[in-house]
């Protein structure tokens, strides 16, 4: 009982990963770029979900989700028109040393606005806490509510992508780019979609955390950001079921390696595992091999 309990403590947390790894993954599939900013559009979806219910009072999980979403979609599609489309031209490590630089910029900017300060999450304003147990476990209904949302979001992702003539064209972008203007679809705007999309899934991560663990700060966007990346290449970074497994996957080795009394040693787990998938299969587990053809 006890394992299954530590399992349902790991794909709580490992949802999270995974909400955050997809906007990793969407976006290097379309672009080939490592959005190093991303972690910090997760933790100003946080501030942003923090702010509908303080400031404006709207004391609905829901709203405050999409509140957050709609916030950094925004967010997300501001910093693809600034910092990254002016060098899609340019080699991979402008573009890397841009991400770095809006990375620092954003976490500064949270700072300067907040403070570095953990700040309390209004769990009990958005959230009425329950215990349920069910032959010796005891789950929450945050538990099952943040499991619930975050499989809803990532199924509605997975749906979107292979249903709809966006997706269609998000996913003919991604194999062939050159092709896909010539087919007629407008890149700018399928790269901005990307960005606004995995922003958006960030953001629900964000407000999802801060219900999880009652508390944010500006800082937080930088070792989940890097464990969400771990996960997106770990599941085979490109793949939007590699970066679900990915996610669920590492949050349930952090959780179990917890319980192990490694907590020491938690954050290590996620680079571990992912340096020995990569030993064993560089392209991770649902990555495809690419041929290049010369």
């Amino acid at each position: 009982m006890e394992l299954i309990q530590q399992l349902i403590n790991g794909i709580t947390l490992g949802s999270t990963y995974a909400l955050i790894a997809l906007g990793y993954t969407m976006v290097y599939g379309i672009v080939l770029l490592i959005n190093f900013a991303h972690g910090e559009i997760f933790m100003f979806g946080a501030f942003a979900g923090l702010f509908i219910v303080t400031v404006l009072g709207i004391s609905n999980l829901y709203l405050a989700i999409l509140g957050a979403m709609v916030f950094s979609m925004g967010l997300g599609v501001l910093i693809e028109f600034i910092a990254y489309r002016p060098l899609r031209g340019s080699t991979r490590l402008s573009a890397l040393i841009s991400a770095i630089g809006v990375s620092i910029f954003l976490g500064s900017l949270m700072v300067l606005i907040r403070g570095a300060n953990v700040t309390s999450f209004p769990r009990k304003e958005l959230f009425t806490m329950k215990n349920i147990e069910f032959y010796g476990l005891s789950i929450s209904n945050l538990q099952i509510a943040i499991i619930l949302i975050s499989a809803i979001l990532m199924i509605s992702l997975q749906l979107f992508v292979n249903y709809t003539k966006i997706g269609r064209a998000m996913r003919a972008t991604s194999m062939d780019g050159d092709a896909s203007i010539l087919m007629g679809v407008n890149q700018n705007s399928i790269i901005s979609i990307t960005f606004a999309i995995g922003s958006g899934l960030a953001a629900a991560g964000g407000v999802l955390w801060g219900l999880n663990f009652s508390s944010i700060h500006p800082y937080m966007g930088l070792m989940a950001g890097l464990k969400a990346f771990a996960a997106a290449v770990l599941g085979g970074i490109g793949s939007i079921p590699g970066a679900m497994f990915g996610g669920v996957f590492l949050g349930v080795a952090e959780t179990l390696g917890i319980a192990a009394d490694l907590s020491k040693y938690k954050d290590a787990f996620a680079f571990a595992i992912l340096i020995i998938v990569l030993l064993i299969r560089p392209t991770g587990l649902f990555g495809r091999k690419i041929s290049k053809k010369v």
